[in-house]
């Protein structure tokens, strides 16, 4: 069975809890897991009439029978981490690995002013100093704190042994390509590398056992807080459009501009994207709302999807047509 990495092709903010949920609900994994910096992250997922924001577990927790890890490369707030666990109850079926850095007071009180709040545009979530000590090996570790014990355990090893009995495992990704520490718009990004190679490092899966990279893009660009946006349209323009949205962390409004090729282009390439899933076609094609069948598409919208699939050269498999699970086509063999 394969395992799937699922990535952010733009700068975070593309749809990928919804894509990452539905997948855990159509393939069944046996194991969701996921990678990242750390709880600056938010996946929002609208399952029936439940809506869920996300920011340390992985999305596809609504499966019930499928574990939901962490990877050693992700930095927990253990307080947002258990208040999680408890509120969408999956107590039971939550790993963390013993080696997750650990978020502490000090980390958000450093978040929260100088540069990294006033330029870098920070969430003061604590991520960005907590991986920075981590980096200088002086950041405490998930296996020094007693009240996370009934959680920890080996990721990799559990990731890989599933593979070795040949069962579905997910990889979650967080961010978006262009807010990777080495491939960004840097200084104006998150502090870990988070294309598809570093999600992977961070939870110990081994590039020869990666099937298939699936890039989600949304359908037009948007980006929370600072940093260059290219062709960034007015607020004015955006709330016209009807693309006005906020940051599931922050509450923050998202700047927009028109769906970017050569940006596609170079996140394919940095990703060794294998698929495509676009989100958000019901904003863009209001008729192609709740849709989930390619063929009740308007020509409009095909005509579009057609063109991102002629310059990028990969396939978009999957397509976004409202905010519920539900709401997508899925064009996968």
């Amino acid at each position: 069975m394969p395992s799937t990495v699922v990535v952010g092709g733009f700068f975070g903010d593309e749809g990928k809890g919804k894509i990452i949920s539905h997948l855990a609900l159509k393939d069944n994994p046996s194991i969701v897991v996921r990678g990242g910096a750390g709880p600056n992250a938010g996946h929002t997922v609208r399952n029936g009439n439940k809506i869920y924001k996300i920011r340390m577990l992985p999305s596809g927790f609504l499966n019930k029978n499928t574990k939901v890890l962490i990877g050693p490369g992700v930095v927990i707030n253990p307080e947002i981490l258990l208040k999680e666990i408890k509120d969408f109850e999956v107590s039971g079926r939550v790993f963390i690995d013993m080696n997750c850095g650990i978020i502490e007071e000090t980390h958000i009180r450093q978040d929260s002013k100088g540069d990294l709040k006033e330029k870098i545009g920070s969430t003061g979530s604590g991520t960005g100093p907590a991986n920075a000590e981590r980096a200088m090996r002086t950041l405490k570790l998930a296996k020094d704190f007693t009240l996370l014990s009934d959680y920890l355990g080996d990721v990799p090893s559990l990731i890989n042994s599933a593979l070795n009995d040949n069962e579905n495992i997910l990889v979650e990704g967080t961010q978006g390509t262009f807010l990777s520490l080495w491939h960004g718009t840097y200084p104006y990004v998150t502090s870990k590398e988070v294309t598809a190679s570093g999600i992977c490092a961070d939870v110990g899966l081994g590039p020869k056992n990666v099937d298939e990279v699936i890039i989600v893009f949304k359908s037009y660009v948007t980006r929370v807080g600072t940093g260059p946006l290219e062709n960034e349209l007015t607020p004015e323009d955006v709330s016209e459009k009807g693309w006005s949205e906020f940051g599931t962390v922050t509450g923050r409004p998202r700047r927009a501009s028109e769906f970017n090729f050569e940006l596609a282009k170079r996140a394919i390439m940095l990703n060794s994207a294998t698929q495509i899933a676009l989100t958000k076609l019901d904003v863009r094609f209001a008729e192609c709302t709740g849709k989930t069948s390619y063929e009740e598409l308007s020509d409009e919208a095909k005509l579009f999807i057609k063109k991102i699939e002629d310059e990028l050269r990969v396939p978009v498999t999957l397509i976004g047509t409202g905010p519920d699970t539900s709401e997508i086509i899925d064009r996968r063999k």
